[in-house]
Parts: structure tokens; C-alpha cells; sequence
């Protein structure tokens, strides 16, 4: 489970902002929206929070932040030297230009808290920490930071860390996290923490998910709830057929993929096949999310969507939403985090006013991100759309007439 996420200096992001879903105070769909969590100490979480911004106001580059992050930890430690790490900073600061991007997480695990975190430029990371508090305390696991006279790291590897902490010490390069490297030497005290980032699904600009994230093979229990999620979308589909075959790519050889059909029935009762490519770009958005966020509310992870309104009605938007607000479709907490332009469910009867954030850039070009809750709307009561559209909260394009302009 996430508690918070930050990020600091980078791309539009230049001071520290961060993002939490620790529930506020307020009782309102609690019993819906809210859960709670043994961690030595008990926590109250949200399963859910909702970016709103204008277009370029940085709320895809939050995003992009935890994906970042979530790739340096997955695959770092594959690399080789000298591959450049996929981090850029605030570039309209000539300090910040310099510097190296911060990335901080705060979640759970198995009952326990982690505080996980490191700053890196392309050619290096600078800093890593790891805390984790199983008691309620915290414990420093490990730590290196890199000190530019000396041209080395500064160690800190706790007694609490075990296993082979000096060979994964050694073998950690400088474009690596240590974190990484260690599981990849089959640190076990480690592996759930990687696993976390692992299970954390993100889908940001340019990303695409397709049919690739079925996989063969597809049991019947898979394709009914497949089924159910369709239906329930009311798209019209009465069944889904879907045959692997093979091809071969000259010089890469033989290549696996699947090919889908939607079955919908006529007029006259009949069932008749579609491609999948005839199906409207809202049908084919909605098909592909199917398959992450079944697994994601079946197990309890983190889901991250951009533009989540894109090519989607309305009520489509809040019928994904509120999967994620429902015990019987979220029985394990999971969490959903996203971006969209969608006011229309903007209120107070599927939000909590502590899920609601903005984020905009100011005078500098800097992107900010700010909670509702810091504008203590009253509870219930308040239009909560109409004050976003009418400018209250701020995080709304300004547009000029065409004839000014330029």
C-alpha cells in the first residue's frame, strides 16, 4: 500500500512535492473509500486520488516521476557502466540544471513500513536510503551517499540489513541502486521491496497497453471475469475469442501474439465476429485496461493512470473509479492513482475531499501540487466542479483571445 510518494527536481517538478494518501480527518465515505492497516502502528489510507491541471501544468510529469523511479529500480542493476540513467531535472534553473533528481516512497509490505529513496543524475546515483520501521521505529537499513572530493561512496550498511551486505556493497556500480543489486544477488530481506515496485503498474503518456498483457495461457476463470468487466461497461460484447499464433521477424526469429476477437450479437440474434481494431478507440482503451486493473484490485497493488478520461464517457470514468471504492471489487486495498481533465466527478459523493489534488505551474514555470483539503471546502455542501471551473482552487488553463496572443 502507498502512503506517499515525492519527487524533487525533475523535469517540471523543481522544489519537492509530494503526493499522500494518508487519509485526512473527515468521516465521509469512509466506509467506502478509506481502509485501514497494521504496520506496528495503525494506518488510514485512501484507495484512491485524482489529479486535475490544465494541459502542460505538470501533472503527467508526477506521473512520470514514480515510473522513473519504479524503472531505475527494476532495471538498473541489468545495465552496464556508463549506461545513462533516464532522469532530467528542472532545467530552467541554472543550480537545479546541475543537480541531481530526488525520489522518495513511503509504503507497506507484509505489515511493515518502508521509506525508500535516491538521488541521481544520468551518470550516477548520488544518494540511497532505506528505512523500515517493524516496530514502529525506525531502522536505517542501509545508506550511501556520494562525497565528490573523495571520489567514492559513503557506506552505511545497518545491523538490521542481513545477508551478503560487503559483495552486494562491492558490486553495485555507480549507475545502480544498491537496493537492486542486492536482490539481483538473491537478497531475500530485500525482495519484497523490489516485488513492490514491481507490482506497481503505471501507465503514462506515450505508453500503450495493448492486447500484450494477456497472456497465454488464458484460463476460462480469467476470460469470465474478462467477461464480467466488459459487460458491466455495457460495450455490447457477448464473448471474446482469442487464438495465439505465431511469425517469424527476418534476423529475430519466431514471434508469439494473440489474436482477439469481440463477439457481439445481431439484430436478428446471431453472434457475429469483430477484430478487435474494428471496435471504437473508447472500446479498444477500455479492453486494455481490463486486464491491469482486474489484477491490480485481485491483489492489492498500486495502479497509476494518466488522462484516464481520454477516449472514455463519463460514466465509464466512474465506474472504473469506483471498482477501486467497493469491498466486494477491492477486497484487498488496492489503489488507484490518476490524472484527467473528467469534472464531472468532481463531488462529493464519489470523492473525499482528502483524494482531490491539483497541480499547476507558477510564475517560474515550476509545477506545484497542492490538496483540496488545503482549501477546506465544506463538507457535503460545496459544488466542488463548479468551484474548480469558476477558478476558485486555481490548476485551470489561462486562456487569452487569439488576437492577443503572441
Amino acid at each position: 500500500m502507498l502512503v506517499e510518494f515525492s519527487v524533487a527536481n525533475y523535469r517540471s517538478l523543481h522544489e519537492r512535492q509530494t503526493l499522500s494518501l494518508a487519509k485526512a480527518k473527515g468521516d465521509e465515505l469512509e466506509n467506502t473509500n478509506t481502509f485501514e492497516i497494521q504496520a506496528a502502528a495503525k494506518f488510514e489510507l485512501l484507495r484512491s486520488a485524482a489529479i486535475y491541471g490544465p494541459n502542460a501544468g505538470g501533472k503527467s510529469n508526477f506521473l512520470r516521476a514514480l515510473a522513473v523511479m519504479r524503472s531505475i529500480v527494476l532495471d538498473s542493476a541489468s545495465g552496464q557502466r556508463g549506461d545513462a540513467l533516464p532522469v532530467t531535472p528542472f532545467r530552467l534553473s541554472k543550480i537545479s540544471a546541475d543537480a541531481p533528481s530526488e525520489f522518495e516512497v513511503t509504503f507497506i509490505v507484509n505489515q511493515i513500513r518502508y521509506q525508500y529513496g535516491f538521488s541521481a543524475t544520468e551518470d550516477r546515483i548520488h544518494q540511497e536510503w532505506l528505512f523500515a520501521y517493524p516496530k514502529g521505529r525506525p531502522q536505517r537499513w542501509f545508506g550511501r551517499e556520494w562525497e565528490e572530493e573523495k571520489q567514492a561512496y559513503e557506506w552505511t550498511l545497518g545491523s538490521s540489513l542481513q545477508g551478503e551486505k560487503q559483495l552486494w556493497q562491492k558490486s553495485t556500480r555507480d549507475n545502480a541502486l544498491f537496493l537492486s543489486t542486492a536482490v539481483q544477488l538473491n537478497s531475500q530481506q530485500l525482495q519484497p521491496i523490489y516485488d513492490w515496485f514491481k507490482n506497481t503498474t503505471i501507465k503514462v503518456g506515450d505508453d500503450y497497453w495493448g492486447v500484450e498483457l494477456i497472456k497465454e495461457p488464458y484460463e476460462d476463470e480469467e476470460k469470465t471475469k474478462l467477461l464480467d468487466f466488459l459487460r458491466a461497461a455495457d460495450l455490447g460484447i457477448e464473448d471474446v475469442i482469442m487464438k495465439e499464433f505465431s511469425y517469424e521477424i527476418e534476423g529475430l526469429g519466431n514471434h508469439k501474439s494473440l489474436d482477439i476477437k469481440t463477439v457481439h450479437k445481431g439484430m436478428d440474434g446471431e453472434l457475429v465476429n469483430f477484430d478487435i481494431d474494428d471496435e471504437s478507440e473508447g472500446t479498444q482503451k477500455l479492453f486494455s485496461f481490463a486486464i491491469p486493473w482486474m489484477d491490480s484490485l485481485a491483489h492489492g497493488h498500486v495502479l497509476v493512470i494518466d488522462e484516464l478520461h481520454d477516449n472514455l464517457h463519463p460514466r465509464l470514468v466512474q465506474f472504473l473509479v469506483e471498482l477501486f471504492h467497493n469491498d466486494e471489487s477491492n477486497p484487498n486495498n488496492a489503489q488507484l492513482i490518476f490524472t484527467t481533465h473528467e469534472t464531472s466527478i468532481l463531488n462529493q459523493e464519489v470523492f473525499r475531499r482528502d483524494q482531490i489534488w491539483f497541480c499547476e505551474k507558477d510564475e517560474h514555470q515550476a509545477s506545484t501540487l497542492y490538496p483540496l483539503t488545503d482549501f477546506s471546502p465544506r463538507k457535503g455542501r460545496e459544488n466542488l466542479e463548479l468551484a474548480y471551473l469558476s477558478g476558485r482552487y486555481g490548476a485551470l488553463p489561462y486562456v487569452r483571445p487569439l488576437r492577443e496572443a503572441g
